[in-house]
């Protein structure tokens, strides 16, 4: 099992991620694709069953594969898992953002609603914050908050595309106080509250992208930072117009590439 076998996996589930990971040299995909193959295998267990308690033993395996790379064990034989081992060790990556962003999947598993904004962050932070974390310094940066913040707005506005197929699906994602309309919504109406949950994320996560365009970052780091590229301009959009999410978020296929390949030949994340 090697890291050209979680990139395979990683181009079928996680399209933008593999795309900005191809910007990075040979070494730091090598590093980003078994992380990202990670992060998509433990983010679709909630959603290949409909059977709670199903879901959360694929959580549990995860947990245990995790714990036993730790403890210096024999990594299990599976396509992911043992390519994460060897960049977990060779680059000595922390353990505690491994199981935070699994616990925090258990969340996907049901339909209740995050209690309040600070759940809501907390998710975010753990889910995409800390893969985000653990990328950059896979890459040999240790920009531990200003990686935090852009994976954090990275998640934002990955959710925010999803809202639609979320609603669609009895979930409420978003911190919204009281029951939604929730044939308004999947009528392509955006009732004032969810209206108002949106641009406040979209604020946040705009704030937290302009504070981090301001630190410092390594070159070897920025491809990691690039898999947050849409993150912008999905969150302006938003801010601007929050019903936005029904019609106007997508964008061409030749305008998403040409964004990234513009940041790559800039030296930019």
């Amino acid at each position: 099992m090697s890291w050209h076998d979680c990139a395979s996996l990683v181009e079928k589930a996680d399209p933008d991620r593999f795309l900005s990971a191809m910007t990075a040299p040979e070494e730091g995909r090598a590093a980003l694709f078994p992380l990202y193959a990670f992060n998509a295998e433990v983010a679709r267990a909630p959603w290949v069953t409909s059977e709670p308690a199903l879901a959360e033993i694929r959580l549990q395996w995860w947990r245990d594969a995790i714990a036993e790379i730790y403890a210096g064990n024999t990594p299990r034989r599976h396509e992911v898992v043992e390519p994460l081992a060897e960049i977990i060790r060779s680059a000595n990556l922390p353990r505690w953002p491994f199981e935070a962003l699994i616990d925090a999947r258990v969340f996907d598993i049901y339909a209740d609603g995050h209690l309040g904004r600070p759940a809501f962050d907390a998710y975010l932070d753990a889910t995409s914050g800390g893969l985000m974390r653990l990328a950059v310094m896979a890459c040999g940066d240790d920009a531990a908050e200003l990686s935090g913040h852009i994976g954090w707005a990275q998640g934002a506005a990955g959710l925010i595309r999803a809202l639609p197929a979320l609603w669609a699906a009895g979930r409420d994602p978003l911190p919204i106080a009281g029951d939604l309309p929730r044939q308004e919504l999947l009528n392509g109406k955006m009732p004032d509250a969810a209206a108002d949950a949106i641009r406040a994320v979209a604020q946040d996560g705009l704030q937290r992208l302009a504070n981090a365009q301001r630190a410092a970052i390594s070159d070897s780091a920025k491809a990691a930072l690039r898999a947050g590229w849409r993150s912008q301009a999905t969150l302006q959009a938003v801010a601007r117009d929050p019903a936005a999410i029904f019609s106007g978020l997508e964008t061409s296929e030749f305008r998403r590439k040409g964004g990234l390949l513009l940041r790559t030949m800039t030296g930019r994340w």
